[in-house]
């Protein structure tokens, strides 16, 4: 019976939020445009996962520089300095906004952000703690060879990488989705905000330095975590971009459906109009250029930066 009872209050809410908005032909057409893509990429997840899972080596590369002669420890001082900056501005629009902020993808991936530099900066302080801590298993020569040297100045970490898998496994192999995540959703963000939304002249999407800020420094920061960091960026990570998007669209709907809202964060959400499935298409679509243009800066910065500073690049792909 009381399955019944709440499946009567949902109609209920419904009808009194419009029951007919519900029923237009354009829901469940758009409705596959993100259930498909979400069904998909789970399981390829599923299928894939343990083959480009982290490996062994991977681990260490969560902290470690591409810099031959930089510590890691910089690249530890960075992320928390980002870490700080995100946090702060986050913050500000918390105060201004209340969480209503949160109903905006924008701020969605902006805290998403914060969490990777927060959990990037816990795990390059364990590394550097471990590396610095642990004596290497042999010294280092100048007849080893500028190899080695390289190996000992950059990947300082590697002995103690069977003792360190187990514990950050789990953890490096979440931090990598985040990572990929992140760089796919704030491309997104900043390009249909300067892109698309700014330029309709629209009130809601006025700029100023915060929200100007909030469309610009997310990428910024990572574009320079990626210039320091020796993760692997591959196109599996997308698979986790589009379930971000997926969760974000499905929440949208939650909220519509349920009746606490009735207006759409973004004009191409809005379901009442015969163009619906092509704006839903095309923001699907979308993901792929947005996730390309991230995976070009990193393929950029293996190709060019050997050959730009060939003396103090570490080449590790």
């Amino acid at each position: 019976m009381s399955s019944f009872f709440e499946l009567g209050f949902l109609f209920e809410i419904m009808y009194n939020q419009g029951f007919e908005y519900w029923v237009q032909w354009q829901v469940p057409v758009c409705a596959l445009n993100f259930i498909i893509p979400a069904v998909v990429v789970l399981k390829y997840l599923r299928k894939e996962k343990k083959e480009d899972a982290l490996s062994i080596r991977s681990i260490d590369f969560l902290w470690s520089c591409c810099w031959r002669h930089l510590n890691p420890i910089w690249l530890l001082i960075y992320r928390a300095f980002a870490f700080v900056c995100l946090a702060s501005m986050l913050y500000q629009m918390v105060l201004i906004d209340g969480p209503f902020a949160f109903y905006f993808y924008t701020q969605w991936t902006f805290a998403l952000v914060i969490l990777y530099f927060a959990m990037a900066t816990v795990i390059s302080a364990y590394g550097c703690w471990t590396s610095t801590n642990k004596p290497s298993s042999a010294d280092v020569t100048e007849s080893d060879g500028e190899e080695e040297f390289e190996d000992e100045m950059n990947l300082q970490s590697l002995h103690s990488r069977k003792e360190i898998q187990p514990k950050l496994g789990s953890w490096g192999y979440l931090m990598q989705a985040m990572y990929h995540t992140c760089a796919g959703a704030s491309v997104l963000t900043d390009l249909v905000f300067w892109f698309l939304l700014v330029p309709q002249g629209n009130e809601q999407f006025e700029i100023t330095l915060l929200i100007g800020g909030l469309h610009t420094v997310n990428v910024v920061f990572l574009i320079g975590d990626t210039a320091l960091n020796v993760i692997p960026f591959t196109w599996f990570g997308f698979s986790y971009f589009v379930l971000w998007s997926c969760l974000y669209i499905t929440f949208q709907w939650t909220l519509h459906l349920c009746g606490f809202m009735k207006w759409w964060p973004y004009p191409f959400l809005e379901l009442n109009t015969p163009w619906a499935p092509l704006w839903y298409l095309g923001v699907t679509l979308f993901h792929l250029p947005c996730y390309w243009i991230y995976t070009m800066l990193v393929q950029a910065k293996i190709c060019l930066l050997p050959k730009l500073f060939p003396h103090v690049y570490v080449r590790l792909n």
